[in-house]
């Protein structure tokens, strides 16, 4: 296991900072997910922890050595790309034998690496097939396996399922909470913008924006506890309600936050009332957006199957403990 630590790690590209600043420390045999929007450097980051970059500043460390200056082939460190970057002309065997044979390891240990990772990942039928041959999901679990095989002290994930299918995702996210689970001595860090992933597979997440670490804490706290708007809106499907202008007033905060599970439909004592103009039937819930005279339509969750035309007037009240307030600065309310 691999305890590894960032100190004021920056990264540049030419003039353009885009890593800047960031502490973190990620524990011995923790999966960690980095979150955040499009161009907030999270896979920069992971490239700069397989030394895939350099770093321009700052000091990263597995187990208090310095990795600056170490190559990747030396670190320990395994990834996997969305990409898959299978070896076309290879079977299944071969590509995951690839890493294995440029170490020098012996055929028996190759051998026996390889189909203890196949049976793992449910591919031990596949290993004669090309990639050619394989669908999806089998060509990510043929990429995982070869990184298994590597026996790494560090596993990395740049959004491996982001080029699946919504079934394939769930199966491949099933394998690789599994795999944790197989492997608790490696230490694995997952970069993805999809909030399932997130909240199902994270030991922790970090949440980044513009190349700083605005948060780091388990998928329940960030969720029940965001410790800025930015974390509030960004974790969740769907996201927070926000409310400003009179709404928030009433509650003396800048802005009014509530989730739509929080949110209860009422015959008496309505805090606000209005319109239902859209409804998204998800099956096991549904999502009521109504219209309370805010910004954008208040979104009510009910469980359940609910007939419920648009137009129709509700009455709602936010469940009071679960109310988020935050000044002008974005940050909470005490």
């Amino acid at each position: 296991m691999v305890d590894i630590v960032l100190k004021a790690v920056r990264k540049s590209f030419g003039s353009v900072e885009v890593i800047k600043g960031i502490d973190l420390e990620i524990r011995q045999g923790e999966f960690m997910v980095f979150v955040g929007p499009s161009g907030c450097g999270k896979s920069t980051l992971l490239r700069l922890i397989a030394g895939l970059e350099a770093i321009t500043s700052g000091d990263l460390l597995f187990d208090a050595d310095r990795m600056n200056n170490v190559i990747p082939s030396k670190r320990g460190v395994a990834m996997v790309f969305q990409s898959y970057a299978l070896y076309p002309h290879m079977n299944v065997y071969d590509n995951m034998a690839f890493g294995m044979k440029l170490a020098k390891s012996s055929k028996a240990e190759m051998d026996t690496r390889i189909r203890k990772a196949a049976e793992m990942l449910q591919i031990d039928h596949l290993l004669d097939r090309l990639p050619k041959q394989l669908s999806g999901g089998q060509r990510q679990r043929v990429a995982i396996g070869r990184a298994i095989v590597r026996d790494p002290r560090v596993f990395l994930f740049d959004e491996p399922l982001s080029n699946l299918d919504a079934a394939l995702r769930v199966a491949t996210r099933l394998e690789i909470a599994k795999l944790h689970h197989d492997m608790k001595d490696v230490t694995m860090i997952y970069v993805t913008h999809d909030q399932v992933e997130a909240m199902t597979l994270a030991d922790r997440i970090c949440v980044l924006r513009d190349g700083r670490v605005e948060q780091v804490g388990t998928p329940a706290e960030l969720y029940d506890s965001p410790n800025s708007i930015f974390v509030a809106g960004f974790i969740g499907s769907p996201k927070m309600n926000f409310l400003k202008g009179a709404f928030a007033e009433a509650y003396d905060c800048d802005t009014l936050g509530i989730r739509s599970e929080h949110i209860d439909i009422v015959d008496e004592g309505a805090v606000w009332s209005g319109e239902v103009v859209h409804v998204e039937d998800l099956g096991s819930d549904h999502f009521l957006f109504v219209n309370v005279g805010a910004e954008e339509p208040l979104i009510v969750r009910r469980k359940g199957k609910h007939e419920v035309p648009l137009g129709t007037k509700l009455g709602v009240a936010p469940q009071p403990e679960h109310l988020h307030r935050f000044d002008s600065a974005g940050k909470p309310v005490s």
